[in-house]
């Protein structure tokens, strides 16, 4: 299995950037790796995007060395091992509310002892080709990154045993779900909403996690290192239309 460049880069403290990517091209993610993006966010939850169009997209981010995760709209064992046995090198899973959902995650993208994923082999896996299974187990428990995303007044509230979870290595705060829970739907910068991201990504830091949100230009990037926040993501289709914008505005 690939190393995780992004697992131990976070571990060391670094700042990572970042972009969800809804597009199906896998020229894309080749684009992003060799601009130097720090890691890319396959977005199956908004898309259309399945476990057998992210296998060329894993592959186009492997040959540019960009890491690479994916958002998984089902916290579903069955689901999530599609895309991780295809080669996914770890998950962002939306709207969990409750420790128990957070360890489902948990159990669903680590092997025993760890979790519960099942072992095949599977792309991820090299096909078993080049190493034995056990060796790769150790290697997948290790290198896998899971990050959970809070965007709801449930996940709000049970935030305190949901960063408690073994194995969970990023936060992720999602702005635009957050704001419409707390009744300001658009309203990203909100003091509520900013105030409710910025508290708890104290407390997941104290906790030992990493933390994320979205940071759509160099100014919020700013704010939210200056918050202790590592990982930082905006969108593919932004950079698209910010480059389309500033072209025309400048012919």
């Amino acid at each position: 299995m690939r190393k995780n460049d992004m697992k131990r880069r976070l571990k060391a403290g670094e700042v990572l950037l970042g972009a969800f990517n809804t597009l199906h091209a896998p020229s894309v993610l080749e684009i992003l790796g060799l601009v130097g993006l720090d890691f890319v966010i396959v977005d199956a939850e908004h898309t259309s995007i399945t476990p057998e169009t992210a296998e060329d997209l894993y592959r186009a981010a492997e040959l540019r060395e960009l890491s690479v995760v994916t958002r998984i709209g089902e916290n579903s064992q069955q689901v999530i091992q599609k895309f991780m046995d295809a080669g996914s090198q770890g998950v962002l899973i939306p709207l969990v509310n409750t420790v128990e959902e957070a360890q489902r995650v948990v159990d669903a993208v680590k092997y025993p002892p760890i979790g519960k994923r099942g072992l095949a082999g599977s792309r991820s896996a090299e096909w078993g080709l080049t190493s034995i299974p056990a060796d790769y187990v150790t290697e997948s428990n290790l290198e896998t990154l899971i990050a959970v995303q809070i965007e709801t007044k449930e996940g709000i509230e049970n935030f305190d045993e949901i960063v408690t979870v073994n194995d969970v290595d990023v936060i992720f705060f999602g702005p635009s779900d957050i704001s419409t829970s707390l009744g300001y739907p658009g309203e990203l910068r909100h003091p509520e909403v900013l105030s409710i991201i910025e508290t708890l990504g104290g407390k997941s830091i104290s906790a030992g996690k990493s933390v994320g949100t979205i940071a759509r230009d160099r100014a919020e990037i700013q704010y939210w290192k200056d918050r202790g926040f590592q990982w930082l993501c905006t969108g593919v289709s932004g950079f698209l239309t910010n480059g389309i914008r500033s072209y025309i505005s400048d012919s």
